[in-house]
């Protein structure tokens, strides 16, 4: 634990406001007593950072402390995201790796699983990669020898990608082997959904131009739905997670989808 005497600052500040997220998110809710033991500061500074929060819609304060927020339009900052699950989207990125051959012509779309599989693709040669996202291009621009494209349109400046009629619009005059393609939230019934319109229209044209679909997605997100589906289960050819319930392998498996793990 780190005290208020120890670091300061606006950075902290976000630092710490990022990791009480991921705690309420973990423990589904939290008293301001727990917050305080867990990151050692004062309920004042806890409190501040909970109506930030929820001013951010991260969060819902109740009585004494916050919870998950379950609106259908709620979307984790990309701060947030960066941090959440880490390990295993780490894992889900190493194991969609085996995935991709030489030579194969990709979309990456945006998400940060998806961006820790672009970090491993130095690993493969003469690639082409197309991708709306604008931390993932950076990241092969630094780092991988094949062909990147990157898809314009219109700028989520809070998530750094580009979506919109534009990038649909370029995305339809395309062909590719494969699609690596990320969802905010996952249900064996509904699909993969997005709380943004526009982003769903773009994931939808990426999906509808590539051969073969791969859904990379934590199990924490599975039982969960968001505003716009961009995608039925049965899409997709490969699902990859940390981990699979015995009951969700039997309903991927009569869909046709195979279910992949680490």
């Amino acid at each position: 634990m780190i005290s208020e005497s120890e670091r300061g600052g606006t950075v902290f500040a976000e630092e710490r406001q990022a990791q009480v997220v991921e705690y309420v998110h973990k423990h589904k809710k939290a008293t301001v007593h727990d917050l305080t033991a867990v990151f050692s500061v004062s309920s004042a500074t806890i409190r501040n950072d909970l109506r930030a929060l929820e001013r951010r819609g991260l969060l819902l304060r109740t009585h004494g402390g916050a919870m998950v927020t379950t609106k259908t339009r709620y979307e984790e900052a990309l701060q947030e995201r960066h941090t959440h699950n880490l390990q295993q989207k780490q894992m889900i990125a190493n194991a969609a790796l085996s995935l991709i051959d030489d030579g194969d012509t990709i979309i990456l779309d945006t998400g940060t699983t998806v961006l820790e599989l672009a970090r491993l693709l130095f690993h493969k040669r003469d690639l082409t990669v197309i991708t709306n996202d604008i931390e993932i291009a950076r990241v092969l621009a630094d780092s991988q020898d094949g062909t990147l494209i990157l898809i314009g349109g219109v700028v989520r400046k809070q998530f750094r990608c580009a979506v919109g009629s534009l990038s649909s619009a370029i995305l339809a005059g395309l062909l590719v082997d494969k699609a690596f393609m990320a969802a905010n939230n996952f249900d064996l019934h509904k699909g993969a959904s997005t709380p943004d319109l526009d982003q769903a229209d773009t994931k939808k044209a990426m999906i509808a131009v590539a051969s073969k679909r791969f859904l990379l997605c934590d199990h924490e997100k599975f039982g969960t739905q968001s505003f716009a589906q961009f995608a039925a289960v049965k899409d997709f050819d490969v699902i990859v997670s940390d981990r699979f319930e015995p009951r969700e392998q039997r309903l991927l498996e009569q869909l046709g989808v195979e279910a992949l793990t680490p």
